[in-house]
């Protein structure tokens, strides 16, 4: 075992996060073959095979599975150590590695941009992704903090609302509909909706919404973006709901109209989370404190 180096295991953490050699070769920028002869030295090591291959698919061993939770946690606890040293440094200047869903990233955004000017010297690494692939970095522990919807429970994680995020019916602005206030409820289920992919917050939110009030609404079209919505509800193919706060751009040049729903709009929130146990580094501290300090300057 103890010629096993760090590189090895971050190597096959990549592997058997993905059960992809090419996309663990490509998340790390090496090379398939070089991916794969890093695995081979880590089982002849071991002296057991870690993966195993059924099909064109890849599976973890039991000994592959212990390899992959020691390479998480020994990632972690370097992770922490990095953070503890920083701390004796300061928060002028480091590295914040955040991840935020896709929704919240135009918020996000501006977020940065002052942390940013607040501390010129500090390095930010942003990763937009998807509520899963955000809930999958933070177990792992490859990122500070996250800025996403409210979080499930039991998963360890700690979480500070710090903004509202209202969810709102939106039309092409030829749509009848436009104009008109207080449109009962009863009348979406006549719409053909376009939503977000299952297992988003968003669609969770609307689904519970619905269910609530027992209506069924027809979904002629699932989308993985607020981007994507937006297009196709401009194109003419359906209603949609998303966060007001994605609108501004296509409100201001009348591409998009809001409707005025009863029951809308549908109240979420934005929470930053990290991880309980996670000793936060300075930098990573002073965002989420600068985030919390300014939030009431950002709500709409």
């Amino acid at each position: 075992m103890r010629r096993l180096t760090l590189r090895q295991l971050v190597v096959f953490e990549a592997v058997a996060r993905h059960l992809s050699f090419s996309k663990a070769a490509e998340e790390l920028h090496l090379s398939q073959p070089g991916v794969s002869m890093q695995v081979r030295q880590i089982e002849s090591f071991v002296g057991l095979p870690l993966t195993e291959q059924v099909g064109k698919k890849i599976f973890l061993t039991e000994a592959g599975r212990n390899v992959q939770h020691a390479a998480i946690n020994i990632s972690a606890q370097l992770s922490d150590l990095g953070n503890a040293l920083a701390r004796l440094k300061g928060a002028e200047e480091g590295q914040l590695n955040v991840a935020v869903t896709s929704t919240v990233n135009a918020v996000a955004t501006g977020i940065l941009a002052g942390f940013r000017g607040r501390y010129p010297k500090v390095s930010i690494h942003l990763e937009v992704s998807n509520r899963a692939e955000v809930l999958g970095l933070l177990a792992t522990n490859r990122i500070d903090l996250a800025i996403m919807g409210q979080v499930p429970d039991g998963l360890g994680l700690e979480a500070t609302q710090f903004m509202d995020n209202p969810l709102v019916v939106i039309a092409p602005v030829d749509h009848p509909w436009v104009g008109r206030s207080n449109i009962p409820i009863a009348e979406l289920a006549n719409e053909s909706f376009l939503v977000r992919e299952d297992g988003s917050g968003t669609q969770g939110a609307m689904e519970r919404f619905f269910s609530a009030r027992e209506l069924k609404i027809h979904k002629s079209m699932q989308m993985n973006s607020n981007e994507a919505i937006k297009m196709a509800v401009q194109a003419g193919l359906g209603l949609g709901i998303i966060s007001e706060q994605t609108l501004e751009m296509e409100l201001m040049l009348k591409r998009l109209a809001v409707l005025s729903v009863e029951g809308f709009p549908i109240m979420r929130h934005w929470f930053i989370v990290h991880r309980s146990d996670k000793l936060l580094s300075p930098v990573a501290s002073a965002f989420k404190t600068y985030l919390l300090a300014e939030s009431a300057t950002l709500e709409p």
